[in-house]
């Protein structure tokens, strides 16, 4: 059934995932869409793991574990411990009610449901208002091309600490996917008012989503403005391994990288104070810009970047 969207959202990562509860906070949050990125996707243990959308149903949820960034809070390992006494894989951590969801979601699967249907039902379940949407129900997986070889993405970042040296990024599967029929509604709806580029990582969040044809076509179709939040903040990363990988594939690490990785869909792009040196940089590029305070360690700060950057959006329109 269509619903109202006055924002969508495109989020990876913890990152994303903060911005989108200040956005829930902000606006009504059955208002608000969230495209969420399936390239972190991977098979383990026969079971189909989903950090990025667990990340954000956790978030959106109440459950997340703020001290980790990710999983479920007050988890137990009793299911690991028991695992490590058989010999078997424990590299990537499964807690034992964060991994009831990963075998309740790949039994679903299995019976022949759709990952979108799966997650909203689960989004209803836990109470979450706003939707979040998986990029597609087709398969699409990062490859991580590394001086090791190449990596999913999952072996890259959790397995091998994001050590090897990368070179590059493939998305399988992206070029035949097809997006959700949600977002491109969502894109094409009268009611949008913004589309926010969450401060994610362009290269293993966001360009998975931007990978599938149809969705960048739909992006620069959209007559609502889009405005991308720079996931990088005085030369650092704020999250994760933005900075040493922009470093290895031989660009400055700076907010007007990001800015112009994204030059070609979007209006606006979101700058923290320690960057303002760089707004003239960003409009040179052809792209408006807004300053404000992009760190965020408390809801409020959450709260406050989703109004700055939603009001932003909404007046370059």
């Amino acid at each position: 059934m269509s619903r109202k969207t006055s924002c969508l959202a495109l989020s990876g990562g913890v990152g994303g995932a903060k911005l989108a509860l200040g956005l829930a906070n902000y606006l009504e949050p059955t208002e608000l869409a969230i495209a969420a990125n399936i390239g972190d996707d991977f098979e383990h243990l026969g079971l189909t793991i989903c950090p990025d959308i667990d990340t954000l149903t956790y978030t959106l949820s109440g459950l997340s574990n703020q001290q980790l960034g990710w999983g479920r809070a007050g988890d137990t390992p009793t299911f690991m411990h028991a695992l490590e006494a058989l010999g078997g894989e424990t590299w990537f951590h499964l807690g034992d009610g964060d991994l009831a969801l990963h075998v309740a979601r790949s039994h679903r699967l299995r019976l022949g449901e759709s990952l979108s249907r799966i997650t909203a039902d689960v989004s209803q379940k836990l109470g979450i208002a706003a939707r979040i949407l998986p990029a597609s129900d087709d398969r699409v997986r990062t490859i991580v091309q590394t001086a090791a070889g190449p990596l999913p993405l999952q072996h890259y970042f959790v397995r091998d600490k994001c050590g090897p040296e990368v070179s590059g990024f493939q998305y399988e599967g992206a070029d035949s996917a097809r997006v959700n029929p949600e977002i491109l509604e969502a894109l094409a709806a009268p009611s949008l008012t913004a589309v926010i580029i969450c401060p994610s990582n362009p290269y293993i969040s966001i360009d998975p989503m931007l990978a599938m044809p149809e969705l960048k076509q739909a992006l620069k179709r959209c007559p609502a403005p889009i405005v991308a939040v720079s996931p990088i903040v005085g030369g650092q990363a704020l999250k994760g391994p933005t900075a040493k990988m922009m470093q290895e594939l031989g660009t400055e690490v700076s907010a007007e990288t990001v800015a112009r990785h994204f030059a070609d869909f979007i209006d606006g792009f979101v700058l923290d104070p320690a960057d303002a040196n760089l707004e003239s940089a960003v409009r040179a590029a052809g792209i408006n810009c807004h300053t404000t305070p992009s760190v965020m360690k408390s809801l409020d700060d959450r709260v406050n970047l989703a109004q700055e950057t939603f009001e932003f959006a909404a007046s370059l329109r």
